[in-house]
């Protein structure tokens, strides 16, 4: 996806525990990941501009939210999308890039974060169908057990936001907080599929920060 708005990158495995403090809403939460990915590999490449991102699904109402994660099993991935059948769920991705000098002085010179949601509405999936899904292997390493970009593609009846926001990297979001960092042209996203309908809306939720915070600072 970045290749496709023009950016040129190589891929950093990250060595964080991607673990958040307890208590923070799921825009908060994906942000301090996204955050702690993109500082703990801008160590092992200084003077580079490292991007993280981390995203999660979000089922039921607010108040009582249940996070999807990645299925540890297939009997766990059928459990996800059979709570995920014809209800309306959210995706929230977050996004942080960081820049860090090499001078005297090292050190975070910029972070910029940003968490945008979706909201998805699948339609009513058979036990056939979920079966033959997690069958496929696709699930078992996705946020929620599926990729909208994939295999369940067909499960979607709306998309209300970004939808790129759902298959994992929100590109506005990135050519947001690119822009100014680099200094190349960026093309514009590629539109997404015509398979269900794509409405605007959904939420974002900005953080600009100079300097990056202590707790992730120390765990270098």
């Amino acid at each position: 996806m970045l290749g496709r708005i023009g950016v040129e990158f190589i891929v950093a495995p990250c060595a964080s525990e991607e673990s958040s403090p307890p208590g923070l809403d799921p825009e908060d939460a994906v942000i301090h990941l996204a955050l702690e990915k993109a500082v703990s590999v801008s160590y092992m490449h200084p003077a580079s501009i490292v991007l993280g991102a981390d995203t999660a699904v979000v089922a039921g109402p607010d108040g009582s939210a249940v996070w999807l994660g990645k299925p540890s099993s297939p009997i766990e991935a059928e459990e996800m999308l059979a709570q995920l059948s014809g209800r309306v769920h959210r995706v929230v991705t977050g996004v942080a890039v960081v820049h860090q000098s090499t001078g005297e002085a090292d050190g975070i010179l910029e972070a910029r974060c940003e968490a945008t949601t979706s909201i998805v509405e699948f339609r009513c999936l058979s036990d056939d169908e979920i079966t033959g899904y997690v069958a496929s292997g696709e699930p078992m390493d996705k946020a929620g057990a599926y990729a909208i970009q994939g295999g369940a593609a067909s499960f979607v009846k709306r998309v209300v936001g970004d939808y790129y926001n759902i298959v994992g990297l929100g590109l506005e979001s990135v050519s947001r907080l690119l822009k100014g960092l680099m200094h190349i042209p960026f093309a514009p996203p590629p539109p997404p599929p015509t398979l269900f309908p794509i409405l605007p809306g959904g939420d974002l939720r900005s953080y600009r920060h100079r300097g990056a915070p202590e707790e992730l600072l120390a765990r270098r």
